[in-house]
């Protein structure tokens, strides 16, 4: 006899200070920093860095950054995943229990779990907001999830949505937003993805496979779990629907932090290239980021826009994200009806 329950939907994103004062930024950066599988290197090492050069002397300029990015009612990051939460609970109905986690900072996964299993639960779906699989952010949330439901004694069925970097209504929602723009007017396309250590992507890698040229032109069971191979798979499904020329875009890489390589191309090297050739106008899309946040308003629009006109280009527009675009609402129920 099959019993009734509700099913909880636990939504991820990555998360966000809970202001943008220096103070606010410190604490959200050390939790971020101090993680093992984001900087991936011996506890001391890590903890010497984090703690006594990284959040102490990044927290003041990346506070002044969340201070461009905040509005009137807070973080955009968490705003558009408020209102995900809500537009996915009202289609999924009474049967549901839809809550919105944070992997750093507010509201936690630990509490946004306890607060799931008040509820008469037969089942927990949990998607990270993160459309292509790494192990620092979709592996570093389900671990913390696992962690929390691990001090749980009853412990409900509980499924991972891994990644969804080739779901099909994400893909048709990023060419809509982009057709809001006049394609044929920009000179290049880049498709700018958030980047990581190579050492990360080798990590993965369990079939000596990675790194090599070609290895993310196809997907295979060697690169199931390679994030760079994730990548350039949304890039060619939405080069498909947009129907570009090859020579017209460029996947690439953005957001590096330390002298360690990460992986390339990357983006500020590929606007430099596109200087030189005397490209003025460049379209860029974000697919890695399901909301607009610090890495697509600000470094995009504002830092990227800043470099290439001073390399002498032009204009830079930057395609909006997935945010809380009615359709994206319905494209996460359906996802999430999948796996139930």
């Amino acid at each position: 006899m099959a019993l009734d329950g509700k099913t909880g939907v636990l939504l991820i994103n990555l998360g966000t200070p809970d202001s943008p004062s220096r103070k606010d930024v410190y604490k959200y950066l050390k939790e971020f920093l101090l993680d093992e599988r984001v900087i991936d290197v011996p506890w001391l090492k890590r903890n010497l860095l984090v703690r006594g050069l990284i959040a102490p002397f990044r927290s003041k300029a990346t506070s002044e950054i969340y201070q461009m990015l905040w509005t009137e009612n807070g973080s955009p990051l968490k705003i558009y995943g408020e209102n995900l939460r809500n537009g996915v609970q009202e289609l999924l109905g009474d049967n549901y229990v839809v809550k919105l986690g944070m992997r750093y900072q507010n509201p936690s996964i630990e509490s946004t779990v306890k607060d799931l299993l008040s509820h008469d639960l037969k089942e927990i779906i949990v998607l990270p907001l993160y459309p292509h699989y790494a192990s620092s952010s979709t592996g570093s949330t389900q671990q913390e999830v696992m962690r929390v439901l691990s001090k749980e004694w009853n412990i409900p069925q509980v499924k991972f949505i891994n990644s969804f970097y080739d779901y099909e209504p994400m893909i048709d929602i990023f060419v809509e937003h982009a057709q809001r723009f006049d394609i044929s007017s920009y000179d290049h396309i880049l498709f700018s993805y958030h980047g990581l250590p190579e050492r990360q992507i080798k990590k993965s890698d369990t079939c000596n496979h990675c790194l090599k040229d070609g290895c993310c032109d196809t997907l295979t069971s060697k690169n199931r779990y390679c994030y760079s191979a994730h990548c350039f798979a949304t890039t060619r499904l939405l080069v498909e629907k947009l129907g570009l020329e090859e020579g017209s875009y460029t996947t690439c890489f953005q957001s590096r932090l330390g002298k360690d390589p990460w992986i390339k191309p990357y983006t500020s090297d590929v606007l430099k290239i596109q200087a030189d050739k005397g490209t003025k106008r460049i379209l860029v899309f974000c697919p890695a980021f399901v909301a607009d946040c610090l890495e697509t308003t600000i470094e995009v629009s504002v830092e990227y826009l800043e470099e290439f006109q001073e390399m002498g280009g032009e204009h830079i527009d930057l395609v909006e994200s997935l945010n809380d675009d009615p359709k994206w609402i319905v494209a996460v129920k359906d996802l999430i009806l999948e796996h139930c």
